[in-house]
């Protein structure tokens, strides 16, 4: 019962961090998560690492502790398997901020992935395997806070705390269902993702939805007021969201205002940010107004050739994904897809150095892959 759980053990100290490291270093299996500040800090950091052992529950401090290098050996070991659930965001965090490398991981997500079920969520899963409900009210909580409340510790204990189970019940029904080798193909290709960047997502304009639509004038007034906003991010530690959001952007850039009369009719634009920000808009758009015009970057389109493959390529996947009961990146990645169109292999060599990487999806589909290229 959840009721019935011993506290965490807090480790904010050096000495409590090697006594963690020398337990974690004797364990076959540890469960692995972090939580970081995205949605409070203009550049996030992890604030929280959770270990689960199948005993203990550990909470690391990473604010507290300015050397977590101890840890390194503990992620690279590869016979020491990291059970995560959607590992991908705290791997590229965790990268990023400490510069750990990581072998031997099992990720309970895509392992129900990839065994087709319909609930991946962490909270899903728990209910169904074991009962479990999660209170997730904390998701959405500031992680750099000190100390951390009661239910902010339950909630990210419980993040780990069953995932060791988890990965018992979900291996055996990989190896049931004969996709054990397909899952860990994927593993072994997650511990390669690259470290995340410390540079906001969000300076990228042309990623706001509706960009695309506005004139080259209006799109050079938007790169001006992100730029505006992503000076104001920086200077109060706040995610841009937070400084204003992305459709009232849109709609200054659409309108072009260039006297402060003209804001007042900006939907979203409430009094108080007007009052803040007023002067700095209405500089951006007078910088995009007289400035060059923008235009949005354009790919390389792909010769017909190629598109015709890749269409081909995605309709056998579709099929096969179908057949299967799964989405239809399991069947195969879309950056090797994309990879096998673009190169075209004749052989069952040639597909080989593309899915070098892949030597079970090779033997299971390499055949048909070269057959829908000829089709």
């Amino acid at each position: 019962m959840v009721s019935s759980l011993i506290d965490p053990i807090w480790v904010a100290s050096p000495q409590a961090l090697e006594r963690l490291v020398e337990q974690l270093s004797q364990e076959s299996r540890i469960a692995v998560d972090t939580e970081s500040n995205s949605l409070f800090a203009y550049r996030e950091q992890v604030c929280l690492i959770q270990f689960s052992t199948e005993q203990l529950d550990f909470l690391v401090d990473p604010l507290a502790l300015r050397d977590l290098s101890i840890l390194g050996p503990i992620f690279s070991d590869p016979l020491i398997e990291k059970i995560f659930h959607a590992a991908e965001y705290d791997l590229i965090c965790m990268k990023r901020d400490f510069g750990f490398e990581f072998n031997n991981l099992f990720d309970t997500m895509h392992a129900a992935r990839i065994l087709g079920r319909p609930g991946l969520g962490l909270g899903t899963l728990l209910e169904e395997e074991f009962q479990i409900q999660v209170d997730k009210r904390m998701q959405r909580a500031n992680w750099a806070r000190r100390p951390l409340s009661p239910e902010m510790m339950m909630y990210a204990r419980m993040d780990t705390h069953f995932l060791i189970p988890l990965r018992e019940i979900l291996g055996e029904q990989l190896r049931e269902s004969g996709r054990l080798e397909l899952a860990e193909e994927d593993f072994r290709r997650l511990t390669r993702v690259p470290a995340g960047s410390h540079e906001n997502g969000s300076m990228s304009c042309w990623r706001i939805p509706g960009m695309q639509d506005l004139t080259p004038r209006q799109a050079a007034v938007m790169v001006e007021l992100c730029a505006y906003r992503e000076e104001r991010a920086r200077a109060a530690n706040q995610p841009p969201f937070r400084i204003l959001p992305n459709q009232v952007l849109l709609k200054i850039a659409q309108a072009m205002p260039r006297k402060r009369g003209e804001l007042n009719h900006v939907a979203g634009l409430s009094p108080k940010l007007l009052d803040r920000h007023a002067p700095g808009l209405l500089a951006a758009v007078e910088r995009g107004i007289v400035g060059p015009p923008a235009y949005r970057p354009v790919s390389k389109r792909p010769s017909d050739d190629v598109l015709w493959r890749l269409d081909s390529l995605r309709t056998w996947r579709k099929q096969t994904a179908r057949s299967l009961g799964v989405e239809s990146d399991v069947v195969l990645p879309r950056d090797v897809l994309e990879t096998i169109a673009v190169r075209n292999p004749r052989s069952l060599d040639e597909l080989a150095e593309i899915m070098v990487d892949l030597p079970f999806r090779l033997r299971r589909f390499g055949r048909e892959i070269l057959e829908a290229l000829r089709q």
